[in-house]
This record gives structure tokens, sequence and C-alpha cells, in this order.
């Protein structure tokens, strides 16, 4: 990958830049939020069983396509405020955010069971259970990116303490690398090994590779999940990393930490967050839940494909499926009989 610069482009912000972008911080409006439970009341229990021709939200589609062109040509990242969660229950709001969801992209599997709507919060699996994922633990994650275009969260419930969300451009990441650390950066931009997560179960690939930074026609993506690189590496099945591999991915990530350049949310009930992971890329700090309540720390997440993506490079055809702009790409492949 040629080390060009990509310091013009709107995603390019950093720390408290974000905050001066127009998408940052919108609150749904009265007549939004009336036409969002007529049409969340209408859907039936099986979210997945309502298809997009089945929701029609004229009120909100204008500020849904300005959301659209926000995620992939603005800043990256989308918060928007004001969706009744105590007033209208978790039934009524998850149906709500579905209904969003249909009309921003294409909800894709997060899980080999097929599971579109993932509810994140700690279920208390061990690390050696094969169910266990870091979304479905409090413990603290690192900053990474998710195997969508854009990755849509409502919260339902905050927690006691903690589970804070943290957010960096990804653009700006390789900005600093590139006039600074441009060894480092060059190393980035070339193939990581990444072992087949523990739940991707319907993935015929033990491992594959993939660049942590790219360019493809002219459009920057960065891809990047630290723990299946990890993975890889103590893997016999797949390579080890070299002592320069690690050295720029601790580079990385510690920039990534770096509170110049991330911003620090504590999302709550009634918030939705969109951010696009070609961009961006995010992590959630530990949390504790006050033991036996019914308000335990409960997020829910939505994979999107989106039909205004732009062109990733050849490489991710293996892992995503589609490289195309556009195109229905990403998500986890769903066990088949075969598969069985």
């Amino acid at each position: 990958m040629k080390m060009r610069s990509f310091a013009n482009l709107s995603a390019t912000w950093r720390g408290s830049e974000l905050f001066a972008s127009k998408e940052w911080n919108v609150r749904l409006q009265t007549a939004e939020l009336t036409e969002l439970k007529f049409v969340a009341d209408s859907i039936g229990a099986e979210l997945q069983d309502t298809q997009r021709a089945d929701v029609r939200l004229s009120a909100l589609k204008q500020r849904l396509c300005a959301w659209q062109m926000a995620l992939e040509d603005g800043s990256g990242v989308v918060l928007a405020k004001g969706l009744p969660v105590k007033e209208w229950g978790e039934q009524r709001s998850t149906s709500a955010f579905w209904a969003i969801a249909l009309e921003l992209g294409v909800p894709l599997c997060q899980s080999a069971d097929g599971e579109m709507l993932f509810h994140v919060r700690d279920r208390g699996y061990t690390p050696y259970d094969p169910r266990f994922r870091g979304p479905a633990s409090r413990e603290r994650l690192s900053f990474h990116t998710d195997r969508c275009d854009v990755i849509a969260f409502a919260c339902l419930h905050q927690a006691n303490q903690g589970g804070n969300t943290y957010i960096v451009s990804s653009v700006s990441l390789y900005e600093h690398l590139r006039k600074n650390q441009p060894d480092l950066l060059t190393i980035l931009c070339e193939p990581f090994p990444y072992l087949r997560h523990t739940v991707d179960t319907g993935n015929p690939l033990s491992f594959c590779r993939l660049p942590i930074f790219s360019e493809h026609n002219g459009h920057f993506a960065a891809h990047f999940l630290r723990v299946l690189i990890d993975r890889a590496d103590r893997s016999p099945n797949a390579p080890s990393l070299s002592p320069t591999q690690r050295e720029a991915l601790d580079a990385l990530e510690s920039l990534a930490e770096d509170p110049s350049f991330h911003v620090q949310l504590h999302l709550q009930p009634g918030d939705i967050l969109l951010l696009n992971n070609w961009t961006t890329l995010h992590r959630r700090s530990a949390f504790t839940d006050v033991p036996g309540s019914k308000t335990q720390r409960h997020l829910l997440r939505i994979w999107l494909s989106m039909p205004n993506s732009r062109p990733i490079a050849p490489c991710f055809q293996a892992h995503f499926g589609n490289t195309a702009p556009g195109a229905i790409r990403g998500g986890f492949r769903p066990h088949t009989d075969h598969d069985q």
C-alpha cells in the first residue's frame, strides 16, 4: 500500500474535534418518535421476520439518509438521543431500533446460529466456555473493529459502574503514524494472520490474512481485532508474528489509548450510537452490575451492511464475502446441515 495521505477526510478527527460534527448528539423529535412507535408496534415478536418493505419511516427518512452520509463521508460517528426506553419498555424499544436498522442498511448474522440482534450484556460465561466472547462478558475490551460496515448500538440499561465506550478515528491514527513512524505503518499495511473466532463455527477457514490499514480505489479502510491476531500467533495452525509486527501492533494500540486521540462516552438509556468500522475503532471499559438487579448493563447491537459503503481491497473477500461498494457483505456465515 502506498503511504498516501487521507488528512483531508472528514473522518480525520482527533479527540474532542468529533463533537463539532453536525451528526454529534442529535435528538429524535416528537413526530419521528410518534411514527417510530407506530411502526415498532406493528412489528411482530420475531424481529427477523420483518423486512425493510414492512417498515415505513417517512418522518425519519431525511434524517436517516443524513446519517448514512455522515457515516460514510463524514466523521463516521452518529450519536442519536431520545429513544424513550423507560416509557416504551424493552420490547417496543427493541422493535424501534430494529426498524431504524432496516432503514439504514442490511442486518448481518452475528453468530453461526443466525443471530442478527445481539444482546450485549454479561452472561456469566467463563473464558473457557466456547460461547464466551467479549460483548457477552463484563471485561474490558481493547480497541477493535467488527465484521461489518457499520455497527449500531442502542442502550437499554447502563452499568452500575464502568461500561464506558471509547471511540478513535483510525484515519487519524494512520495519519499520525504516516508522519511520525512510517516504518511501523508500512508493517500495519501488510497482512496479519487472524484466527477464526470461537463462535464463527460456520467459517471453513481456520485463519485468514488481513492488513490493519488498506486502500482501494482511493478509499481508506481499517480493520483490527487484536485478540484474533494474538490467538493466531499462539496457534500451531497459523503463522506466528514477527517482533516488528508485535511492535507495530503495540504502537497502534498505545496511540489509540492516548486521550488526545479518542473520546469517551457513557451511553444513557435511549442513546443510539452508530460507527463506521472502516474509519473508527472502538472499545469498552470493564463494568460492574448490582447483583440481582433487573437493570443490569444491556445494550443492543446490530451489524449493518450499508447501501452506500466504500469499495474494499480484494484481500477481504474471503472474510467479508464481497468487496464491491454497496454490496451485502460481512457478518458470520450461518451453520448449514453440511457444516454440522
